[in-house]
């Protein structure tokens, strides 16, 4: 047969285009992703790639697999909650419909009893201050390093206000000058306000009197930060805020905390980690922090704290550039007035229940696969730089590390903990609902590696 008889038999591209699948796929996707998966099995069926006789269904596959968004959800098995790399935390249902219903025209900004203008995300910030009483009032921004640019931005500009020949100054003690993920340091970010960087005290140990000595003429605000993704333990010391309230009043600064993790309130389960509603008792002018943390949110930065100091924040030409859109503000709404969040959910599992589900999905696992499927002890973290060091026991079925790349390319995807040559899967992250469909991706999976779990050594150590 010719070249040319061969190209003939190839598909029309108007055949083609007037598949059901295509009609179906319009719903999803547009004309030119359409067109360009059309063109490129066409193509293949040219260069002998695809057989001709397939290529009206290799189109017809690669319309089903097509994603309007390149993002891929995930069963998270590595018993990490609050996983940065996997979106952090997961939204509660009530969240994903406010997501949904407020895709989209709504009344953002507009009171629709008279029509006019009105407070952007007023829903969210009285849900914010129902859920925080210690707050007199909130704000709430894109992203949690927004909100500590935004605080330290304005507080400061007052500062340069009362003496514009003199750069205003920001005390900080120099061991909660952090870098957190992908190489992020909060220095570099706190000098973008214009303001300097008065560094105080030791990587160790920070006193009361290394803040005093700093203060003069220059200083614009106390800054806390409460470290990330570390701990530091010995010989250490430091100045709680509480105290550094005092030394502001003496002084007539603001105190800014930047608390990170966004814990609302305290939890036994994490003795050390601070809150919200304790660093306004304590006195602070402004706290901050993550809204996809330990709040169980979408990403956004909270800011609550004193009315007068609120509404400087929220006047300042840079709360503009760094406002909330009105998916998040929807999505922290139904957050904060919905039940317990899937973070929650995960951090107070019980671990009897946890090595219930995990020892039956491993006998059932077994079965199928006609092997030994182990089951050990694994500890999961609250992850985001929440609780740094404080382990939440759990269970974890133990599998070859060649599957931890099996499972994530699976048609779902599954990540599992890959550590000391093991693949350990966790389902403290892990919907009870979504069991079943875990143990057919670990079906799967074994399945496609052709041979049945190996044995390895019982236990974990610490991350």
């Amino acid at each position: 047969m010719s070249d040319e008889d061969h190209r003939r038999r190839i598909p029309r591209t108007d055949r083609l285009l007037a598949h059901p699948a295509v009609r179906e796929a319009r719903e999803r996707i547009g004309d030119a992703a359409i067109r360009r998966i059309v063109e490129e099995r066409q193509r293949a069926a040219r260069e002998g790639r695809v057989p001709i006789e397939e290529v009206e269904q290799a189109v017809v596959d690669a319309l089903r697999a097509e994603r309007p968004a390149s993002l891929v959800p995930v069963l998270n098995a590595t018993g990490v909650i609050v996983h940065t790399n996997l979106g952090r935390a997961p939204l509660s249902e009530g969240a994903r419909q406010a997501i949904g219903a407020a895709a989209g025209y709504v009344d953002v900004e507009m009171d629709l009893v008279s029509g006019r203008r009105s407070a952007r995300g007023a829903g969210a910030r009285e849900a914010l201050l129902q859920a925080c009483p210690e707050a007199e009032d909130a704000l709430i921004v894109n992203n949690g390093a927004a909100a500590l640019l935004l605080a330290v931005t304005a507080v400061c500009a007052r500062a340069s206000e009362r003496d514009r020949a003199i750069p205003s100054e920001m005390i900080v003690s120099r061991g909660e000058l952090v870098e957190i993920g992908a190489g992020f340091r909060l220095p570099d970010l706190l000098v973008t306000t214009g303001a300097r960087l008065r560094e105080v005290g030791t990587t160790n140990r920070t006193h009361l009197s290394d803040y005093e000595a700093a203060i003069g003429a220059a200083t614009g605000c106390l800054l806390k930060i409460h470290p990330s993704n570390f701990r530091v333990q010995g010989f250490t010391s430091g100045v709680d805020v509480a105290a550094l309230r005092r030394l502001a009043d003496a002084y007539g600064l603001p105190l800014v905390v930047d608390l990170g993790s966004g814990l609302l309130r305290p939890d036994a389960l994490l003795p050390d980690e601070p809150d919200l509603a304790g660093a306004l008792r304590a006195g602070a002018d402004v706290v901050i922090a993550s809204g996809d943390k330990l709040l169980g949110g979408p990403q956004a930065g909270l800011l609550v704290g004193r009315a007068e100091t609120i509404r400087r924040l929220a006047k300042h030409p840079l709360a503009r550039a760094v406002r909330s859109d009105k998916l998040t503000l929807a999505a922290i709404e139904a957050t904060l007035r919905g039940p317990e969040t899937p973070v929650q959910a995960a951090l107070h599992a019980d671990p009897a229940r946890l090595r219930e589900r995990t020892e039956g999905l491993a006998a059932r696992l077994a079965a199928a696969v006609q092997g030994p499927c182990e089951v050990v002890p694994h500890e999961g973290r609250v992850g985001g730089g929440g609780a740094p060091g404080v382990p939440l026991p759990g269970w974890a079925i133990e599998l070859p590390e060649a599957m931890a790349p099996r499972l994530r390319a699976g048609a779902v995807a599954v990540v599992a903990r890959v550590h000391r040559g093991r693949c350990l899967v966790d389902l403290r992250c892990i919907p009870e609902s979504d069991d079943e469909l875990l143990l057919e991706c670990l079906i799967e999976a074994l399945g496609d590696a052709g041979a049945a779990p190996r044995s390895a050594p019982r236990g974990l150590g610490s991350r």
